[in-house]
């Protein structure tokens, strides 16, 4: 009998790991996805059970329904924040970075290195600045006070900037000498180029500005404005306070968490296809 090789061991305890990881990756998720099916009883009886029993609606038709738990218009504000900051991170972030890469203009060093400078920044240090500011310029409590300062940030600055470095020079120089200013340059020669870092942006910008919760909760009061984030904290920490309602809960944080995880799968297969891509041109 022949004992299994190192490299056999190797590989099955590799295996081992990445199976442990992603039950433990997966398994919350699973948790939450069973619980929203559950009634209130089964889920406090049986919170870790992955079969609800017996298998109910009612917490996505109370959501769907439900005045007091007014998840369609959270929904409604966070796409449009979302779509709106997603957006304007590209055009920002990508023109802020081609700035920094391209163009030579006097301080540009100096503006470089304060950008690194504030990501390093812990972002809850600026949320009472952030809110004076806002009250100071009357965008407190508004879609302008919710989007205008997330549409750009250090992070992409930073990555848009190391993509277009990453263009050959020669390139933009044949635009150039054919007549294409600045801004042609930049978006119809350069621009297609760093695709990766573009789609990579896109997804960054879309979870973040999504899963906002501290900007939006000093950047707001009206329950107008509420996001899916801040208005299931403001009823687990009010409404649903004295009781647990553990599927309701978890039912609007499902709400919350698919269009992420949709948005991330099917932009992780173009993703990978531009980095296989620009790999094998280089």
């Amino acid at each position: 009998m022949t004992t299994p090789g190192p490299w056999r061991i190797g590989t099955a305890f590799g295996y081992a790991v990445l199976v442990v990881g992603a039950v433990l990756y997966l398994g919350p998720f699973a948790i939450q996805l069973a619980t929203s099916f559950k009634t209130d009883a089964d889920a406090v009886a049986h919170p870790l059970s992955l079969i609800p029993s017996p298998v109910t609606t009612g917490s996505y038709q109370r959501v769907a329904t439900d005045p007091t738990v007014d998840v369609p218009r959270w929904l409604g504000n966070s796409l449009l924040v979302t779509a709106c900051v997603t957006i304007g991170r590209l055009l920002v972030d990508s023109m802020a970075g081609y700035a920094l890469s391209r163009l030579r203009w006097r301080g540009r060093k100096a503006v470089f290195s304060g950008v690194l400078v504030v990501m390093a920044v812990p972002s809850v240090v600026l949320l009472i600045p952030k809110f004076l500011l806002l009250r100071q310029l009357s965008m407190y409590d508004s879609y302008s006070g919710m989007i205008l300062p997330l549409l750009a940030d250090a992070m992409g600055i930073f990555l848009m900037k190391q993509a277009f470095e990453q263009v050959p020079a020669e390139v933009e120089e044949s635009a150039k000498v054919d007549g294409a200013g600045v801004v042609r340059r930049w978006w119809s020669v350069v621009l297609p180029m760093v695709r990766p870092a573009l789609i990579t942006l896109a997804i960054l910008a879309f979870q973040s500005s999504w899963n906002e919760f501290a900007h939006f909760l000093v950047a707001t009061s009206g329950a107008r404005y509420e996001t899916l984030t801040v208005g299931l904290a403001r009823l687990v920490s009010g409404a649903l306070g004295e009781g647990r309602q553990l599927p309701l809960k978890l039912t609007i944080a499902m709400v919350a968490t698919v269009p992420v995880a949709v948005v991330f799968l099917f932009s992780q297969r173009y993703l990978v296809r531009g980095q296989t891509s620009g790999a094998v041109k280089g």
